[in-house]
């Protein structure tokens, strides 16, 4: 041991404990917003008409590598989502016959929606207690975007790696 070493003793200050991730850092509304998701990603929405078919629907579902589209009618309001799993459930009732359905058939008509202001946790939130994993997101009742669990995953990623690399530079100077 060196000599330079002293153990600590009772009436030493305790320093304070120092986490990287927390429950405060990990859930923080003020770091992470919806707005701040979707200015890292594209901002593509991938929409489908009422009238159209769930064979059409499945196509573009395939096409885009996507696995849920916005349902607008003409004038680009929103009047449902088609996931992947609404497909299913309509395979389930009538196979052989579902998708020759309508897009209106299976789609779900109550769509769950955040603003770019909404803090991402408790978007997470609401698709965990709603069990769904993509929400649209709008301004002004227009749909500027979507937002899915795997974004949110993604983003949260992202930012655990920038902490670690800005820790190493810190560490190493």
């Amino acid at each position: 041991m060196p000599s330079s070493y002293q153990s600590p003793t009772r009436g030493d200050k305790k320093s304070p404990i120092m986490y990287s991730q927390s429950t405060v850092t990990n859930t923080s509304s003020e770091s992470a917003t919806i707005g701040k998701l979707l200015a890292g990603k594209k901002n593509a929405v991938h929409s489908i008409r009422p009238q159209a078919t769930l064979h059409e629907a499945v196509e573009l579902l395939r096409e885009k590598r996507i696995g849920a589209l916005l349902v607008l009618n003409a004038q680009g309001h929103l009047l449902g989502i088609l996931s992947e799993r609404d497909i299913v459930r309509k395979l389930a009732e009538a196979p052989g016959e579902t998708l020759a359905k309508q897009v209106q058939d299976a789609m779900t008509p109550k769509v769950e929606t955040c603003t770019t202001e909404e803090p991402l946790v408790s978007a997470l939130q609401r698709m965990t207690d709603g069990r769904f994993r993509h929400m649209p997101v709008v301004d002004n009742e227009r749909v500027i975007g979507m937002v899915t669990v795997g974004d949110a995953v993604n983003y949260r990623l992202l930012e655990l790696e920038h902490e670690a690399l800005q820790m190493k530079q810190l560490i190493v100077g």
